[in-house]
């Protein structure tokens, strides 16, 4: 006699999807894409050498790292791929080579590796990065090359960024005055690329692009992007006295885009619920904004998503919902057997 079976026990997990970390790294990189070639065409084949530098050099430290801590191969989930090229997205195309390496080799062993692997950083590892370039060489970091420089045989120039510009306005309280300053450059200009920054920053429509694949994809929510970018906005519309060119030139300027959509984002470093990626957001685009206005840097969006991704489990212990079921705890109550 055979019994028909009405439940099945197995272990744990009982719902299964088709998602692997290998598809979601495949989209982000095709959602890079746009902006590279924009990087390309902006400021010349370096930025083909830059990029193979950074990626190159962060698949050659995960394999390396992995080896000597005696961990099974990660190179086929591709994050070593991604982490490379945003890291590349973040630096400056006259950057020399080996510092590039240096900057990749913090990202995969220190943030990444040190921590166990991929899912298990608390901070993100391209940032981090950039971070720790920019304090160990501040000069190479903060030197810009014009848009189609390239093209003209022109070196590296250092110049005051938008930012920069926008902010001494702010800080001398004449902000009415900073529309059609010398060698500011157009909004049309600010939103194709046509202007100096990193590699991947400077072209909001190929961003755009970009952070619209992704959400099409499903791999990123509109709760970070939105919040982040829309309380930098805010902010920036009372700081510029309803000047919305002054908030635009903010938006487009430095990295608030490259970071709202592919840094604030990362699964690993931010929190899961949707009221928890509101908060995230909304904290990155105040500590941005405030680091913007009174730093004694123009940008903010590197040092912002990194103190935000270390409160990260604060805010994942203050927004994540209760199972259902579960009773209240009463003041002053004692918990049982005291």
């Amino acid at each position: 006699m055979t019994l028909d079976k009405k439940l099945t026990v197995s272990a744990s997990p009982h719902i299964r999807s088709s998602v692997t970390s290998t598809g979601i790294m495949l989209d982000v990189i095709l959602a890079l894409i746009p902006a590279f070639f924009a990087a390309v065409i902006f400021f010349g084949p370096r930025v083909l050498a830059v990029t193979a530098v950074t990626v190159g050099t962060c698949l050659l430290s995960e394999y390396f790292a992995r080896k000597a801590m005696k961990r099974p191969g990660t190179l086929g989930d591709l994050s070593a791929v991604v982490t490379g090229v945003i890291l590349a997205f973040n630096l400056p195309v006259s950057i020399p080579l080996w510092m590039a390496g240096i900057g990749s080799v913090v990202a995969i062993v220190v943030v990444k590796q040190f921590f166990g692997g991929i899912g298990m950083n608390f901070v993100n590892p391209a940032l981090m990065a950039r971070i720790v370039l920019t304090v160990s060489f501040p000069s190479a970091m903060s030197t810009w090359t014009s848009a189609f420089a390239w093209r003209d045989g022109v070196e590296a120039v250092t110049s005051a960024s938008p930012l920069a510009q926008l902010n001494s306005f702010f800080a001398s309280g004449s902000i009415e005055n900073f529309a059609g300053a010398q060698g500011l450059p157009t909004l049309t200009q600010m939103f194709f690329g046509q202007r100096s920054g990193s590699l991947g920053e400077v072209c909001a429509v190929a961003l755009l692009l970009g952070g619209l694949f992704l959400i099409i994809r499903g791999v990123i929510s509109v709760a970070i992007p939105f919040t982040y970018i829309g309380t930098v906005a805010v902010i920036m519309l009372i700081a510029g006295k309803g000047d919305f060119t002054f908030v635009a030139y903010h938006l487009m300027g430095g990295g608030l885009l490259l970071g709202a959509i592919f840094m604030a984002t990362d699964y690993t470093t931010s929190p899961v619920n949707v009221k928890g990626k509101i908060i995230f957001g909304i904290g990155c685009g105040f500590l941005t904004a405030v680091i913007r206005l009174f730093g004694s840097m123009p940008e903010g969006v590197s040092f912002s998503i990194i103190i935000m991704n270390v409160l990260v489990p604060h805010i994942e212990r203050l927004t994540t919902p209760k199972p259902f079921g579960t009773p209240k705890k009463v003041r002053g109550e004692k918990a049982v057997g005291q």
